[in-house]
C-alpha cells in the first residue's frame, strides 16, 4: 500500500473513531478508572505517566490520583515540538496546570520524569494491541525511545467502543502491552 493511500486510511479510520468515542464517552466510562487502578497496583512504586484528558477522551485521572496517593510518583506528557518525543513532567493532583501543544493541560512546574508504565490515550485499537492516534507520531517515538533503554509498558486506555477489526499500521506504529476499557482488560 503507497504512503498516500494508508494515510487516507487511517484519516478515514480516525474520523470513525472520533465518532465511536463520542458515543461511548456520553454512555459514560463505567468501571473503567477502577478497572485501570487494578492494573496499575501491579505496577505500585513505577513512575506512570497519566494524560490529561481532552474532549470526549476515557477520565484516568482517578487512577492516576490513586497512583500518586499511594507513593507513586505520576507524570503527564509535554509535547516539545513537532516530530521529537515527549517528555514528562511531574503531576499530582491539584497541581497547577497551563495550556500546553494542542491544547492539552501540563503542569506550570515539576521535575522531569522518565516513566516505565504509560497509560495512552488513543482512537481506535485492535485485539493486535495496535492502536490509531492523532496522527504526529508522538506517542510511536515516544515508546520506541523509552523500549530501547529498558522494559516499558504501555497501557492503552479507551471505552470498549474503540475496539475496531484491525488498526491500518506502518512500521513505525508501537503496539501496547494491554488495553483497558469499562467492560474489562485485554492482554495479548
Amino acid at each position: 500500500m503507497s504512503d498516500a493511500a494508508l494515510a487516507a486510511r487511517k484519516a478515514e479510520a480516525r474520523k470513525a473513531a472520533f465518532a465511536a468515542r463520542k458515543a461511548a464517552f456520553a454512555a459514560g466510562q463505567g468501571r473503567a478508572a477502577e478497572l485501570l487502578a487494578g492494573v496499575l497496583a501491579d505496577h505500585a512504586g513505577q513512575v506512570l505517566a497519566g494524560y490529561m484528558p481532552m474532549r470526549t477522551e476515557i477520565d484516568p485521572l482517578p487512577a492516576m490520583a490513586g497512583h500518586a496517593g499511594a507513593g507513586g510518583r505520576v507524570c503527564v506528557p509535554v509535547i516539545p515540538g513537532p516530530a521529537q518525543p515527549l517528555r514528562f513532567r511531574e503531576w499530582t493532583p491539584g497541581c497547577a496546570l497551563e495550556d500546553g501543544a494542542f491544547g492539552a493541560r501540563i503542569p506550570v512546574a515539576g521535575d522531569w520524569l522518565v516513566p516505565a508504565v504509560l497509560i495512552v490515550p488513543l482512537l481506535a485499537f485492535d485485539r493486535r494491541l495496535f492502536r490509531l492516534g492523532y496522527g504526529g507520531g508522538f506517542y510511536d517515538r515516544t515508546l520506541e525511545g523509552l523500549r530501547a533503554r529498558g522494559p516499558v509498558t504501555a497501557i492503552g486506555f479507551a471505552f470498549a467502543a474503540q475496539q475496531v477489526a484491525k488498526v491500518p499500521i506502518e512500521a513505525t506504529d508501537q503496539p501496547l502491552d494491554l488495553v483497558v476499557t469499562e467492560a474489562g482488560v485485554i492482554r495479548g
